[in-house]
């Protein structure tokens, strides 16, 4: 794998119709638990990565439906997994209970590139700035930490209040920080100096899941343990949007993804369905039900149309196309 790999993307008009067309074409079923963590090459689009709770750490090349590589990580367990700028690098946290360091492994040789040693508690969030080598940590510590890749020690650090889930923008211009029924945002040249805007998700202070941001930067997504998905302009801090789902009965994260032009949202709900909905409109577009009693993790692959889920398998959602009159592609 080169770090320079990168593939060309076309723009997608997503429609309510493709929407409903959606269907899984393509499963991997041999996890031996439940995936806890997945995420996209943001440039090197078509590679993969999960962990789950069976210890593993899995790439794929899903453009050609393939596991590439699988690393057990049985010392330390693993929760969560996000790429860096290379994509033979993974930064990974660990589940064991006692050590809650983040570790940068290379998936060619499986070796420990870098340890970062700073939480007292478990890790709940990453996020990484492409653009800049640089990382957040989030932890039910209640801190979040700002790291640079190639050092083992903190760049900054925030103190919240609660649990915090973070992100940064496309551009790792600004990140954002979300707990106790707001969202601050940060510069992430001089974040030292406290937020330059916080916005208010209304009446809902319940516990922060997963922020994300669209991928022009302009509208954030947060979604909350009372199974809320809140829909902000970025921007200005207006409302959008709230989409309700059932919520976790246990500890598991609810999680959203936009569509690569950001005018649809997926989730996962409480009682394990997916949903599809429509920003414009703030209506539900389509639901898929499931046996299961978790919400599956969801992540819209990048400039592509398709998503994919994570529950104790995982699956790739496509239209069928042959359901569909007119298919608008924009460049």
């Amino acid at each position: 794998m080169q770090g320079g790999e990168k593939e060309e993307r076309v723009t997608m008009e997503v429609t309510d119709e493709m929407i409903k067309t959606m269907e899984v074409g393509l499963a991997f079923r041999d996890y031996n638990g439940r995936i806890s963590s997945m995420d996209f090459h943001s440039k090197a689009t078509n590679y993969f990565v999960t962990a789950s709770d069976d210890e593993s750490i899995r790439l794929y090349d899903i453009q050609n439906a393939v596991c590439l590589k699988t690393i057990n990580s049985k010392k330390y367990g693993v929760e969560m997994v996000c790429f860096t700028t290379n994509p033979s690098l993974v930064l990974y946290s660990s589940k064991n209970g006692w050590d809650e360091s983040l570790r940068l492994l290379s998936l060619n040789d499986n070796r420990f590139v870098r340890y970062f040693k700073g939480h007292l508690d478990r890790v709940v969030a990453m996020s990484l700035c492409y653009e800049k080598d640089s990382f957040l940590s989030a932890s039910l510590d209640r801190t979040v930490l700002l790291w640079d890749l190639r050092a083992d020690k903190a760049q900054g650090l925030l103190r919240v209040q609660g649990r915090p889930a973070v992100s940064y923008d496309d551009q790792g211009l600004v990140f954002a920080v979300a707990y106790g029924g707001f969202i601050r945002m940060f510069d992430a040249r001089k974040f030292e100096k406290g937020p330059f805007d916080i916005i208010s998700v209304g009446n809902d202070d319940s516990e922060a899941n997963v922020i994300k941001f669209s991928s022009d930067g302009r509208r954030l997504l947060l979604t909350t343990k009372a199974g809320h998905i809140h829909v902000l302009d970025s921007f200005h801090g207006n409302h959008i949007a709230t989409f309700k789902v059932k919520p976790a009965v246990t500890n598991s994260t609810l999680e959203a993804s936009f569509s690569p032009d950001g005018n649809h949202v997926i989730s996962g709900s409480g009682d394990g369905s997916v949903y599809a909905w429509s920003v414009r409109s703030g209506k539900k577009v389509a639901c898929w039900g499931s046996t299961d009693n978790e919400p599956p993790l969801v992540r819209w692959a990048p400039g592509s149309l398709m998503f994919l889920t994570g529950s104790s398998e995982l699956s790739c959602w496509v239209p069928d196309l042959s359901k569909l009159g007119l298919f608008a592609v924009t460049k």
